[in-house]
């Protein structure tokens, strides 16, 4: 059961890596045959913006990518739909090429779709912020005048 487990996680891989590519392939031409056909864009926006997806995508594929060792699998790689650090290289990626794909189409304003992201780093931050206050006013704290206890002897003496 486990083997049949890793093999359907590398196939699933497999396939996100082969779609991420195929997808950054698409984007970054669009933008390149916009660029040549219709107005200049700023390709030094381009390129530095266009950095922290290109460093998604290694790391995506570095460990993601499942090793075969001939015929057989050797390691399935890291789960590619697992929430948290995976899950907020894929919103970069799809942010980036929402960004350039605006860029290709409406001019260098499009940049500003980047701004999305440092404001769902704050709103994150917020959250998580907010929750360790609660966590830390929510522990019981003690007094030093005893509390009176509620009902008879009998009873209390259960509790």
């Amino acid at each position: 059961m486990a083997q049949k487990a890793r093999k359907d996680r590398a196939k699933s891989n497999a396939e996100a890596l082969k779609n991420l590519h195929l997808g950054t392939l698409i984007v970054n031409s669009l933008f390149v045959l916009l660029n040549l056909l219709f107005r200049r864009r700023s390709l030094l926006l381009y390129v530095v913006l266009s950095i922290p997806a290109f460093v998604c995508e290694y790391i995506l594929e570095s460990t993601g990518r499942p090793k075969y060792d001939g015929h057989t699998l050797k390691t399935a790689g890291e789960d590619l739909s697992a929430p948290g650090l995976t899950e907020y290289m894929w919103d970069i990626v799809w942010v980036t090429w929402a960004c350039v794909l605006a860029v290709g189409f409406f001019g260098n304003w499009g940049w500003f779709l980047w701004a999305v992201v440092p404001v769902f780093a704050v709103i994150k931050g917020w959250g998580l912020l907010s929750a360790a206050r609660g966590m830390a006013g929510g522990m019981p704290q003690q007094e030093d005048a005893p509390q009176p206890q509620a009902g008879n002897r009998k009873q209390r003496r259960a509790a």
